[in-house]
């Protein structure tokens, strides 16, 4: 059975919701950041980084939330066969997980990110999902990090509407609610 740790409010909370949109069964161990679970010799086996989430799947071992991401689509069989739509897919994710939140605090949320976000608006407009017509593992890494741009960092998508619509589809998925929010 897949192992997936994690904290309380870390990225892990993005691989669980993938992992729920996929069905398949995992065991979710909770690290206790503030006790140093993630310093101790057995978790340091698993990432030497020393950073959550990280994922065990057999003789697999991963960190990275993209990293993890991407490999639970290629292993479950959820990557597009066209290369160039599995193009989109890595980009989506990569940018949702370096691009954007680089954009979301200091100097860079008022010059860069209203940049960001009108791109991303664009690409959204008269779409549901940002590969194809149905839910990829890049709406995961970009859905996840818009909402928590909106809680966190109290980020205003008002002036993006497609970005407002996608979010909003995004978060009543139950999936999303149990993986991001903690809802059963």
């Amino acid at each position: 059975m897949i192992q997936l740790y994690g904290g309380q409010q870390t990225r892990a909370a993005i691989v669980r919701w993938y992992l729920e949109e996929l069905g398949i069964p995992y065991e979710f161990v909770v690290m206790d950041m503030k006790a140093g679970a993630h310093k101790q010799p057995d978790f340091l086996a698993i990432n030497p980084m020393g950073k959550v989430p990280a994922l065990v799947d057999g003789e697999v071992k991963l960190w990275e939330s993209g990293a993890i991401l991407l490999y639970l689509a290629d292993s479950q069989e959820k990557m597009p066969e066209d290369a160039g739509a599995r193009g989109q897919v890595y980009q989506w994710v990569l940018f949702a997980n370096s691009t954007l939140p680089q954009a979301m605090t200091g100097e860079a949320k008022e010059t860069q990110l209203p940049k960001l976000l009108t791109a991303l608006d664009a690409a959204l407009t008269g779409k549901e999902f940002l590969v194809g017509d149905t839910l990829t593992v890049a709406d995961v890494a970009m859905a996840s990090i818009l909402s928590y741009a909106q809680m966190l960092f109290q980020i205003d998508f008002s002036p993006y509407s497609a970005v407002q619509s996608y979010l909003g589809g995004m978060t009543e998925r139950s999936a999303f609610r149990k993986g991001i929010m903690g809802q059963d």
